[in-house]
C-alpha cells in the first residue's frame, strides 16, 4: 500500500479550542509541566499546521477579572492575529465551571445570586461571539450537578436550565446575532453527576425549550464512551433529529475519567466507522458540514513539540480515516458483502407506498406463509463486512 500524503488545509474544516493546544496539564495529583501559551501564538500556530479556526471560553482568551483595558488588549491582538492569518472563530463557549463561585453551577445553582451573575457573564461573551462571526455557541454544564441527591432537587435544577438557556435564546435573537446554541452531555466530572448526561438526555430536554429550533447538540467522543456508549450511535441519533450542530472529536479507552486523548488513539474502530459516517453518510454524501472540532489534552509528558505534534497528530488521524473510509465504500467485495448483509434493504419502507394495516393482514406471505425457522437459520454476514472494515483500517486492503 502506498504511503497516504493527506495535508490538512483549512478546507478540511479543522478547528481547535485555545484551551487544548493551551492546557498546561496540570491534574489533581500534580503540577503544571507546561508555561502557559499566550493565544495569539495557538492562533498562529494551528494556521501554520493547516486548521480552519479555533475556539475559545471566555476565560481562556481574557483571564478572570481582567480590568476593561485588559479586556479590550487582549480582544484586539486576538482579533489581529486571526486577520494575519484567515483563521476563523465558529465556536465559542462560557467557562462556567473553573471559578469557585460556580462550584453548585452556573445555571442551576442553588444560589440565585450566582444564577443570575452566570446569565451575565454568557450575555457579554455572546456579544463577543457575534462581534467575531461565530455561528454556534456551546453550553457544557460541567459543575451543572451535584454529588448527593440530597443536595438538589434535579427537577427545580431543569427548570432553573430552561429558563437560563430560554433567557439566553430570547437574547440572541432579540439582537438578531444569528447565533445557534448547541448542548455539550457529560455523564460525570468534575461533578459526581451531571445533569444531562448522554446524548439521549441532551435531546429529551431540548424539546421542552421554548426556543427549541436553534438548540441542538456538541456531543464529545469521550463524554459518551465514559458512560459506555457507542459514539456513532449517538451521532446518528443526533443527525436523525437534525440536532448536530458541532462535534468534540477526541480519544478514550473505555468506562472511567475523561482522558481526552488524541483523535483515534482510543476505539479507533468506533472513531474510522465515525469518520465514515460523518463524511459519506447515505449514499456518499456528507452527513455533516460543519467544523471537526478537536477537544483533547496533550499528555502531560509533552513539552511544546509534542504539543505541536498532537495538534498536527488529531488532523492527520482524521484524513487517515477518511481516507481509509473511502477505499472501504470503493471496495467492490465491500459493496457485495453490503448487499448479502442486506445493509440497503434497511431503507425500504416496511409497509410499501400506500400499503394498509388491512393489506399487511391480508398478505399471507407476511405471517401464514413466512417460514420464520428457516429464515431465524440464515446468516447475517456481518462479521465478513466488519473485517473487511479492519482489514481497510489497517491497510491490508
Amino acid at each position: 500500500m502506498t504511503q497516504s500524503t493527506t495535508q490538512p488545509t483549512p478546507a478540511d474544516r479543522f478547528t481547535f479550542g485555545l484551551w487544548t493546544v493551551g492546557w498546561q496539564a496540570q491534574d489533581p495529583f500534580g503540577a503544571v509541566t507546561r508555561a502557559p501559551l499566550d493565544p495569539v501564538e495557538s492562533v498562529e500556530r494551528l494556521s501554520e499546521l493547516g486548521a480552519y479556526g479555533v475556539t475559545f471560553h471566555d476565560d481562556d482568551l481574557i483571564p478572570f477579572g481582567s480590568d476593561a483595558a485588559t479586556r479590550d488588549k487582549k480582544i484586539a491582538d486576538f482579533k489581529a492575529a486571526l486577520a494575519r492569518t484567515g483563521m476563523k472563530v465558529p465556536m465559542v463557549t462560557t467557562n462556567l465551571f473553573s471559578q469557585p463561585v460556580f462550584k453548585d453551577g452556573g445555571f442551576t445553582s442553588n444560589d440565585r445570586t450566582v444564577r443570575r451573575y452566570a446569565l451575565r457573564k454568557v450575555m457579554r461573551n455572546l456579544d463577543l461571539a457575534a462581534e467575531l462571526g461565530a455561528s454556534t455557541y456551546v453550553f457544557w454544564g460541567g459543575r451543572e450537578g451535584s454529588e448527593s441527591e440530597a443536595a438538589k432537587d434535579v427537577r427545580i435544577a431543569l427548570d432553573r436550565y430552561r429558563e437560563g438557556l430560554d433567557t439566553l435564546a430570547g437574547y440572541v435573537k432579540d439582537r438578531g446575532y444569528g447565533l445557534r446554541f448547541a448542548l455539550e452531555p457529560k455523564p460525570n466530572e468534575p461533578r459526581g453527576d451531571i445533569i444531562l448526561p448522554t446524548i439521549g438526555h441532551a435531546l429529551a430536554f431540548i424539546n421542552s425549550l421554548e426556543h427549541a429550533d436553534m438548540v441542538g447538540l456538541n456531543p464529545e467522543v469521550g463524554h459518551e464512551q465514559m458512560a459506555g456508549l457507542n459514539f456513532v450511535h449517538g451521532v446518528a441519533q443526533a443527525l436523525w433529529h437534525g440536532k448536530l450542530f458541532h462535534i468534540d472529536l477526541n480519544g478514550q479507552r473505555g468506562v472511567k475519567y475523561d482522558q481526552d486523548l488524541i483523535f483515534g488513539h482510543g476505539d479507533l474502530i468506533n472513531a474510522f466507522f465515525l469518520v465514515d459516517l460523518l463524511e459519506n453518510g447515505v449514499e456518499g454524501a456528507n452527513s455533516y458540514d460543519g467544523p471537526r472540532h478537536f477537544d483533547y489534552k496533550p499528555l502531560r509528558t509533552e513539552d511544546f513539540d509534542g504539543v505541536w505534534a498532537s495538534a498536527a497528530a488529531n488532523m492527520r488521524t482524521y484524513l487517515l480515516l477518511k481516507e481509509r473510509a473511502l477505499a472501504f465504500r470503493a471496495d467492490p467485495e465491500v459493496q457485495q458483502a453490503m448487499v448479502d448483509a442486506k445493509i440497503g434493504e434497511l431503507a425500504l419502507p416496511t409497509l410499501a407506498a400506500g400499503e394498509s394495516v388491512e393489506d399487511l393482514l391480508s398478505d399471507r406471505s407476511a405471517f401464514e406463509d413466512f417460514d420464520a425457522v428457516a429464515v431465524g437459520k440464515r446468516g447475517c454476514g456481518f462479521v465478513r463486512l466488519n473485517q473487511l472494515a479492519v482489514e481497510h483500517l489497517m491497510g491490508a486492503r
